[in-house]
């Protein structure tokens, strides 16, 4: 499960590589098979809040999803590249995903 701005980064980055026609389907298919969590009070107003470190925009949407879903019961790790986040989540106690 993830938070739907997933689905708006992904296409985002297909666009922007041009890649939309040899990439469309299996974007689609991708986001066909992952649980979207919308937008919701909680999650929005745990972004606003302050994190241990200083994060960006939608980081800071992606990790109050997880830390939403975790308040859940939901077991979720985080999947990042992106060292920032990964700290910020270490301190937040939110498990990293490896591959």
């Amino acid at each position: 499960m993830c938070s739907r701005l997933l689905e708006y980064e992904l296409w985002t980055r297909i666009h922007a590589k041009k890649l939309t026609r040899s990439h469309g389907e299996a974007v689609q298919s991708i986001l066909g098979r992952v649980a979207m969590l919308e937008m919701i009070a909680p999650v929005l107003a745990r972004a606003v809040d302050p994190f241990p470190s200083p994060v960006r925009t939608l980081d800071a949407l992606h990790l109050a999803t997880v830390e939403f879903l975790r308040e859940m019961s939901v077991k979720v790790e985080l999947a990042s590249y992106d060292a920032r986040m990964i700290a910020v989540a270490r301190k937040l106690k939110i498990p990293i995903y490896r591959v």
